[in-house]
């Protein structure tokens, strides 16, 4: 379904979309072959309408690597396997880039013992956390990816950062790619979400998105980007976020966790965050037909709830993505005004053309 956004700058289709930004990354000096896919995971964002983890995060990307804080040509290397677990150094590589080799050893592992975990540390921003579960789970795994963030975020009675967003993401296999899938950040909102409230010119934020400086709700815009996020569902997104930074931060064993990892926006460091990928491999349960069968019919009996009252529809995890992108690849991807016009100075400075 279609976003109730601004007017857009420019419509692209997703081919337009990833070639102008595998472009702009090799301008900057990334590999070829990085480039592509670090333009393919966030072009995926956009196309399933997750515009903070899409086009909006090339500028960040570029500024990084321009700095000296992401190492463009670094592929990471194994620290220690020992059976179905092992610890990766990404050795400030770029996160897509670390991602995906990550991924490989999860199915790798899980394949021959069932399920695996890999946690990866000294890493950068990989995107939405969605396209690495989802790369796990096309193989027939269940797939599980979480890490740790930059510090935004209070703990459950706290005024001071002392946690990030942390995602969460599980993608189940499905025979159309369809399955159900959870991306949730830790808190009500990343803050890519306030970020492009800002680049829309708006001056409000739907309440308990934010917190301001003394850990009061906010939802004035201005306090919000010098305050704090909200933790989801209060106490319980803390500690969810807490449980991410012990399957990430803690595993890793990496010199970096906790508050000593940096985010994106932050200049002149490294921002040596750490990922896990879990792989649980399905067919060690049931057959996979059986599995698809037997989800289908869970997410049948959960959509067969009659909708509450504003509600046209009971939707399940991944439903309203898996809309988005059927629209979007008909009608194209709308890049609204402010996420476009840093794109083209990056662009014109960097000397790429810009889609005819």
């Amino acid at each position: 379904m279609p976003s109730a956004d601004l007017t857009p700058a420019v419509v692209l289709s997703e081919a337009s979309l990833r070639e102008l930004m595998e472009r702009i990354l090799i301008a900057v000096e990334v590999p070829p072959p990085k480039a592509a896919l670090l333009a393919e995971s966030l072009a995926a964002a956009s196309l399933r309408g997750v515009d903070s983890h899409g086009l909006q995060l090339l500028p960040h990307y570029v500024a990084q690597i321009e700095r000296g804080d992401v190492d463009p040509r670094a592929e990471g290397h194994v620290v220690a396997e020992n059976g179905a677990c092992l610890i990766y150094d990404a050795e400030h590589g770029l996160g897509q880039v670390t991602a995906a080799i990550c991924c490989g050893h999860a199915v790798r592992l899980a394949s021959l013992a069932g399920l695996s975990m890999v946690v990866s540390r000294e890493s950068n921003h990989f995107g939405a956390a969605a396209f690495w579960s989802q790369r796990i789970s096309v193989t027939g795994h269940i797939g599980m990816v979480v890490c740790d963030a930059s510090m935004q975020v209070p703990p459950w009675q706290g005024r001071e950062q002392r946690l990030g967003t942390n995602p969460i993401c599980v993608s189940v296999p499905h025979p159309r790619q369809r399955g159900w899938l959870l991306d949730m950040a830790t808190t009500t909102v990343a803050y890519g979400k306030l970020e492009q409230t800002l680049l829309k010119g708006e001056a409000i934020v739907p309440h308990g998105w934010a917190l301001d400086s003394e850990g009061v709700p906010t939802t004035d815009l201005a306090t919000a980007l010098q305050g704090l996020l909200m933790p989801l569902g209060g106490y319980k997104g803390s500690g969810l976020a807490t449980m991410v930074e012990i399957l990430s931060g803690v595993l890793a064993g990496g010199p970096a966790f906790s508050t000593q990892v940096t985010g994106v926006r932050h200049c002149g460091r490294p921002m040596r965050c750490n990922h896990t990928f879990i792989a649980i491999d399905v067919r060690r349960f049931m057959p996979l037909e059986e599995f698809y069968a037997r989800m289908d019919w869970l997410a049948a009996q959960i959509k067969s709830a009659k909708p509450a009252k504003g509600f046209e529809e009971v939707l399940v995890a991944g439903d309203p993505e898996y809309r988005t992108e059927e629209h979007r690849r008909r009608h194209g991807i709308p890049i609204i005004p402010g996420h476009w016009e840093s794109v083209v100075r990056l662009a014109e400075r960097l000397k790429v053309p810009l889609p005819g």
